[in-house]
């Protein structure tokens, strides 16, 4: 966990490596959860015996809920103090190179890729990589904009 005593050591911050969280396993209730939260039940996330026998063998989490835990796994990698608000601002660019099966485990690592202050704050870019444990392409990379408000 690194924390920055305000918005201006994150602007200095730009291009540091800000860690690996541990280790999340994905349950299937984790992945009923948000199908009930989004209303996406398409039946590969939702239906265990049908996708059982699909193309992935079982249930995989849907794309979008493996983009939302960046919220979760950011809380793990930086902390920033004298800031009234850190809110989610956008994201730039999104992939999921890899599904992501029910029962696997994911960990995040993410970088400091930019940091630009606006009359409302500083927007910081952070670059994420999503790892799935034991696969050589990852679960999900993005790039997330934050505002960070003093």
């Amino acid at each position: 966990m690194q924390t920055f005593t305000g918005v201006d050591e994150v602007v200095h911050a730009v291009g540091t490596q800000l860690g690996e969280t541990a280790w999340l396993e994905i349950t299937q209730e984790q992945v009923n959860q948000f199908a009930e939260a989004t209303g996406d039940h398409q039946w590969i996330h939702v239906d265990v015996d049908r996708a059982a026998k699909g193309p992935y063998g079982g249930t995989i989490a849907h794309g979008y809920l493996t983009l939302s835990l960046i919220a979760r796994f950011g809380e793990e990698l930086f902390s920033v103090e004298g800031v009234t608000a850190k809110l989610n601002y956008g994201v730039n660019k999104v992939r999921f190179p890899s599904p992501v099966p029910v029962g696997s485990r994911v960990r995040a690592s993410a970088s400091i890729a930019g940091a630009q202050k606006t009359p409302a704050g500083v927007q910081v870019s952070l670059q994420w990589v999503i790892e799935l444990e034991d696969s050589t392409k990852p679960a999900c990379v993005a790039e997330t904009v934050v505002l960070l408000v003093p």
